[in-house]
């Protein structure tokens, strides 16, 4: 017999995801313990259950599932076939109507001349900036870049100059940070460009005093001076999404938190292993939030159920909690489905996003 770890690992489906197909009757434990509801799997059921995590990544629906399960059990292999038939037609006929969809698209962006992002300015950017300011935002957003090749803006930071303020934002979908720091010098529009991390990460290396240091922006080229030292390179030559629209959340219920002893019960405390189908592929440990009523904020169990749980990335989170730099800040949550925001309760220019990972239970 196989435990639900041991069939999770050796099927490639969560731990989560046996509970949920338990509980849809598509793949039902071969014994259940009375006392403490463990599942245990027979040695047959590996078989069905690898399978059914290739229909599942083949996305096929549920309702398929189950007949495909039923008749390759029953070595009804005819009727496996045309489900497996009737599904990949669907999968091509997909494929043609969204590959038209985006060929729409990139008409469409092909006639807009700049798609996500004001456009950069020919006449050079010079800016004055406190340097402890700027070490601090670049300290706030930088664990929130993109790594992925297959999205290459969002492999740096953005600097986005307007007013006598500098934003920097970090983002790689699943989370997204944002600071500000002051800057004088420039009076003219809006400028941004997307600093690659290794030249962000050089410039933060200059950033030890408490002098202003000077930032310029020549065309894609951004150059960092501290007193007599110098960093420089190409920015990137790619649009960064309009973070602005991703910011803009409605009013949730805060939760003020100790951050020593959060991240202390974040790091130590009960989580979930994720459906790899959630993060790119890779599973991740989930903490699951609870809010009470008073507002404050505990550590759901495995087993927690109801309406106010938010799972989040338990990596990602305390990522966040290290970001905020302060021994208090404000977890805000909207709906389950809503980012939960990581902010400083004196600052509302520099926050953290973590979008929820949905749970099968």
């Amino acid at each position: 017999m196989r435990s639900i770890g041991e069939m999770a690992r050796d099927s490639g489906l969560g731990v989560s995801a046996l509970r949920f197909y338990d509980r849809a009757g598509v793949l039902v434990p071969d014994r259940v313990d009375p006392v403490s509801g463990y599942r245990w799997y027979a040695p047959g059921q590996l078989d069905e259950a690898r399978l059914l995590a290739r229909l599942r990544r083949a996305g096929m629906p549920l309702a398929d599932i189950r007949l495909v399960l039923a008749g390759w059990a029953g070595a009804e292999t005819d009727l496996v076939r045309q489900l497996l038939d009737a599904h990949l037609r669907r999968l091509e006929q997909g494929l043609s109507e969204a590959r038209a969809e985006f060929s729409t698209l990139r008409a469409l962006l092909d006639d807009r001349e700049n798609p996500m992002t004001s456009p950069r300015t020919a006449t050079p950017v010079r800016l004055s900036v406190p340097g402890p300011e700027l070490a601090a935002a670049l300290d706030a957003v930088r664990f929130a870049a993109g790594t992925d090749p297959e999205l290459p803006m969002l492999g740096g930071i953005l600097f986005d100059v307007e007013g006598d303020a500098l934003h920097l934002v970090a983002t790689d979908r699943y989370r997204m940070a944002v600071a500000r720091t002051a800057a004088d010098g420039h009076g003219g529009p809006r400028v941004q460009v997307t600093v690659p991390l290794a030249l962000a990460d050089a410039m933060r290396a200059l950033l030890d005093g408490e002098e202003q240091v000077r930032l310029a922006v020549d065309g894609d080229r951004v150059t960092l001076e501290a007193g007599d030292r110098q960093t420089a390179g190409q920015c990137l030559g790619h649009d960064f999404p309009d973070y602005r629209r991703l910011v803009r959340l409605p009013a949730g219920r805060r939760a003020l938190v100790d951050v020593p002893a959060f991240r202390e019960a974040v790091r130590t405390g009960p989580v979930r292993a994720s459906d790899v189908r959630e993060q790119d592929g890779v599973s991740c440990d989930l903490s699951v939030l609870q809010v009470s009523d008073d507002g404050s904020v505990a550590l759901a169990g495995d087993r927690a159920d109801g309406r106010d749980l938010v799972a989040v990335n338990r990596a990602f989170l305390l990522d966040a909690l290290a970001a905020g730099a302060g021994d208090r800040l404000v977890l805000e949550f909207g709906a389950p489905t809503a980012p939960l925001a990581v902010r400083r309760p004196d600052d509302e220019h520099t926050f953290s996003l973590l979008m929820p990972v949905r749970l099968d239970n």
